[in-house]
């Protein structure tokens, strides 16, 4: 999927903020279909081009008047120009439009697919970029208070996670003198300047770099992992605690009170079987250590993300108890570990489902079945339990549909025949050749 779909959510969830594409016709209708798909309801910019206004810089231009036009106080707080591969490829400079127009802010970033891996980071590259505009604002005087203002301490939650998950972190917070802050990215302009004014940050997607060097900037501190199952609770409380100086005996009066609930929960839903887990969300690794404190074998864990300082307790937590870990996992990689372990369960993106699926083997798709989940303390605790149980408990579905089309074939002898089609290698071997000279022909006419 086009990378910039992810900045595109994020641009389209906050309150009033204007979301402007600058790409080829057929990438804004993609993306703007995939928005709406997922419950967009709102929409979105787009300033066409064509060679002539491209080469000529016209198309900067016609962003300009474009951004100008939109740039009305009463509807938006902000407007959000994206580049998509065409116009970054050819460099339109969206960092000379205006900072504002009209008192509405204007952030302009390029988000192309052959630069940004995945649309998990493109959602840090907006987050990144407003988080920088928000903290110049602040240096410069005053800025909008938030709704509420918590009258402990906050610890910031960077990246997006399932709805309930910040509310329970809160409560674990709480004995810390602690509350939770606002999720990066937010879902409107203001919490921004309460994300910058925390004592702490928590990556909980340890990946938003260009976050991270917004807070760092701002002069925070950031604490890598999770509250997740009972060793990552203790873990993450005990760094959160000592970056905040927090005494010894509030952190283990959160402990002590959560890490048991938490113990109970994941011992009373078990999960027993080998599971292999990849995904491209960047919370694969949490997942990881939330089935392996389940129960369950997770021998290989594959995320398309990078890997960061910021992930160091997550992976070598999961390194200790024999987990593989492979960050900027390929589709290839995904699947030969699957094809090495031999799972009772694949979790892991669309092709990777249909590998595991073809081989008999019950699989589940990651960003729908399993990142749609709380994940955090205690309520996290167990959560993934059904789902998975369900999966491993279908394994007799799987055996039976083998058996059933045991001999129809596959690829070009799939289906039922008289005659089953043979396979002609040396017919194509044959053609290949053909075809390889008749290229080398024309690249001869063409010199």
């Amino acid at each position: 999927m086009c990378p910039a779909f992810g900045s595109l959510r994020v641009g389209l969830r906050m309150r009033r903020t204007a979301s402007v594409l600058s790409g080829s016709a057929c990438c804004v209708y993609g993306l703007t279909f995939t928005s709406h798909f997922y419950g967009a309801k709102r929409s979105v910019g787009y300033v066409p081009f064509s060679s002539e206004t491209l080469v000529t810089g016209k198309l900067f231009e016609d962003i300009k008047e474009a951004v100008e036009v939109l740039a009305d106080p009463a509807l938006y707080d902000t407007i959000i120009v994206t580049n998509l591969c065409v116009p970054t490829a050819s460099g339109v400079p969206l960092q000379l439009l205006p900072d504002q127009i009209n008192g509405v802010r204007v952030i302009g970033i390029d988000v192309p697919g052959f630069g940004v891996p995945t649309h998990a980071e493109a959602k840090d590259v907006l987050a990144g970029a407003m988080l920088h505009y928000a903290r110049k604002e602040a240096e410069q005087g005053p800025v909008a208070a938030p709704k509420t203002r918590p009258d402990r301490p906050t610890v910031t939650l960077l990246g997006e996670m399932f709805p309930a998950d910040p509310p329970g972190i809160g409560l674990m917070l709480e004995p810390l003198g602690l509350a939770a802050g606002p999720v990066v990215p937010t879902r409107e302009w203001r919490e921004l300047y309460s994300a910058l004014d925390c004592a702490v940050v928590g990556a909980i997607h340890p990946f938003y770099t260009a976050s991270i060097r917004e807070f760092e900037a701002a002069g925070r501190n950031v604490v890598g992992s999770a509250p997740v199952g009972a060793d990552g609770t203790a873990a993450w409380l005990d760094a959160i605690g000592k970056a905040c100086g927090v005494a010894q005996d509030r952190i283990d009066a959160s402990k002590n009170r959560f890490i048991p609930a938490i113990r109970g929960a994941l011992a009373a839903k078990p999960v027993r079987g080998r599971i292999t887990v990849s995904g491209y969300e960047g919370s694969e690794l949490l997942v990881a250590r939330l089935l392996i404190e389940s129960g369950a074998e997770v021998p290989y864990v594959g995320t398309a993300c990078p890997r960061t300082i910021w992930s160091d307790p997550d992976r070598e937590w999961l390194e200790a108890h024999g987990c593989r870990v492979q960050y900027r996992a390929s589709l290839e990689q995904d699947i030969a570990a699957v094809e090495e372990f031999g799972p009772d369960l694949a979790i892991g993106t669309t092709p990777v489902v249909q590998h595991a699926k073809q081989k008999s083997i019950p699989a589940l798709y990651f960003t729908n079945l399993i990142s749609a989940r709380p994940l955090m303390g205690p309520a996290g605790a167990g959560s993934l339990a059904m789902v998975v149980n369900a999966a491993l408990a279908n394994q007799h579905r799987f055996d039976k549909m083998t058996a059933f089309f045991e001999g129809v074939g596959t690829g070009a002898t799939a289906g039922v025949w008289e005659n089953t089609p043979v396979d002609r290698p040396e017919f194509k071997a044959k053609y290949a050749a053909k075809r390889i000279a008749a290229a080398k022909a024309e690249e001869h006419i063409g010199t």
